[in-house]
């Protein structure tokens, strides 16, 4: 999978709620489910280009979201925040000998678990 697909599908899981229910079905239909756009054609008894523009409108709306709204652009650095975090508490409990410090840096490890999905 590119890169481009990926951040397609991640940006469905943020905003796909707010996508159109024809919109939802064709976006869900060809990067979920693998359809290509003729297959997708056949099976809801549209024209190929009918699926096409679609897909391009669903694409562009969540696009769209994401400018306005920034959620993904937020998820990620988050989790980049939380992923050094985790490597930083990692050194900590190798080179850390002090039994209070390490159950501090437990504590601070098992918060971070509850937040990482």
């Amino acid at each position: 999978m590119d890169d481009d697909f990926l951040f397609m599908t991640l940006l469905y899981d943020f905003y796909g709620a707010l996508l159109t229910d024809k919109q939802r079905e064709i976006f869900e239909m060809y990067y979920l489910n693998d359809y290509s756009l003729g297959e997708i054609s056949e099976l809801l008894d549209i024209s190929r280009q009918g699926v096409y523009d679609t897909l391009k409108r669903a694409e562009s709306s969540l696009e769209f979201f994401e400018e306005k709204l920034g959620l993904v652009k937020r998820h990620q650095e988050i989790m980049n925040k939380l992923d050094k975090i985790e490597k930083g508490i990692k050194i900590i409990r190798q080179r850390e000998r002090d039994p209070e410090i390490l159950k501090i840096i437990e504590e601070i490890a098992r918060e971070i678990e509850k937040l990482n999905p």
